[in-house]
């Protein structure tokens, strides 16, 4: 049984998530594809990402989060800027265009910078992705070889132990999957014994599932996001038009090919999808061997939601939603550490780990 003092860490934590912090960071990630927007920290000994948001009640003092006058009892310390980002591949691009720390040991790069779903009729309303390049914060392609070379040196410059390799949707069957392969067997030759994620949308062909685990990867991520076809159709118009289907075939195959509790798949507390049936929908994803990370919705600047007004969920429903999904995570033994590689195995992004899962 949690003691009141433990409970209110915990809650703290929940709160952090969604509220973030008044704090600077030397890493942080402001756009790109996905729904978090955020600085990058190591919170009570475990990587954390949460918003750097001036308005909060929480700020860092000599390395504590404090509310007001009030100690809440969590360290708090900056990931440090990683050596790479010093370094630039022989032509002049530099590293961090390529390839991003995420957290505290994290490699993370989209290797395909654009997407068939960005015009604003279709765009996932929660994702940035074409913004970094307009920021010339990235490059549009990502060869396999810049990828081997940056994974290389953020291995032996920063003790990286895992890679997230992901991609826009691109206009062939596999949507991107086959570049994916490719990119794999660079980074693993250059750096044999890497854990590698690769994130893609269900392939119109599922033996590019296949390809990505025979030419080395670890796991997968397919992320849905939200399992409601209404909540898919407002938030996400565009990659609605995948029926849910399809997920199910790609998810049920990756469990086959890469292993019970190697494939994941984000579900965003905050887009007014009913809590009880999102908690239900990841009991199902649990049933099939997919680990359901649940995060909250964090609308980042340049975002459609950000221009609509859009809030990040409630702390407590936040709370609610992460407890009640790690409670079976635990009862089917799954942990996201499990998945050796990818969103759930570091975690930072929500605090399911916090909650023993």
């Amino acid at each position: 049984m949690t003691t009141d003092a433990e409970n209110a860490v915990v809650s703290t934590r929940f709160d952090l998530a969604v509220q973030g912090l008044r704090t600077e960071t030397p890493v942080r990630r402001s756009n790109g594809a996905g729904p978090s927007d955020d600085g990058h920290l190591v919170v009570d000994g475990a990587a954390a990402t949460v918003p750097l948001n001036s308005e909060s009640p929480y700020v860092v003092r000599d390395g504590r989060v404090f509310d007001g006058t009030l100690d809440l009892g969590l360290s708090v310390e900056p990931v440090a800027r990683p050596r790479f980002y010093e370094l630039s591949t022989k032509d002049g691009i530099p590293y961090r265009k390529i390839a991003l720390l995420h957290g505290r040991d994290v490699l993370a790069s989209t290797v395909v910078q654009t997407c068939i779903r960005y015009d604003e009729d279709q765009r996932c309303r929660f994702c940035t992705i074409e913004e970094s390049l307009r920021t010339d914060s990235t490059i549009a392609a990502k060869t396999p070889a810049q990828l081997a070379e940056v994974a290389e040196a953020a291995v032996r410059l920063d003790g990286v132990r895992q890679l997230v390799l992901t991609t826009g949707t691109t206009t062939g069957p596999d949507r991107g999957a086959r570049h994916l392969v490719r990119c794999v067997r660079a980074v693993l030759q250059a750096v044999p014994g890497l854990p590698i994620q690769v994130q893609i949308e269900p392939p119109g062909d599922l033996t590019a599932l296949t390809e990505l685990r025979e030419a080395g990867a670890t796991s997968i991520g397919i992320h849905v996001e939200s399992l409601d076809d209404a909540v898919r159709e407002r938030w996400m118009p565009g990659k609605s038009t995948v029926p849910l289907s399809e997920y199910w075939e790609a998810w049920d195959e990756s469990v086959r090919v890469f292993g019970h509790n190697r494939v994941s798949t984000y579900l965003l507390v905050g887009l007014g999808e009913d809590p009880g049936e999102l908690v239900a929908g990841a009991g199902e994803l649990i049933e099939h061997g997919v680990y359901p990370f649940v995060v909250p919705m964090r609308p980042m600047a340049g975002t459609l939601a950000r221009a609509d007004g859009v809030q990040p969920p409630p702390a407590s429903l936040v709370r609610d939603v992460t407890e009640r999904v790690a409670a079976l995570l635990r009862a089917a033994g799954m942990t996201g550490a499990d998945q050796q590689a990818g969103c759930a195995a570091c975690g930072a992004c929500g605090a399911l780990s916090a909650a023993g899962a």
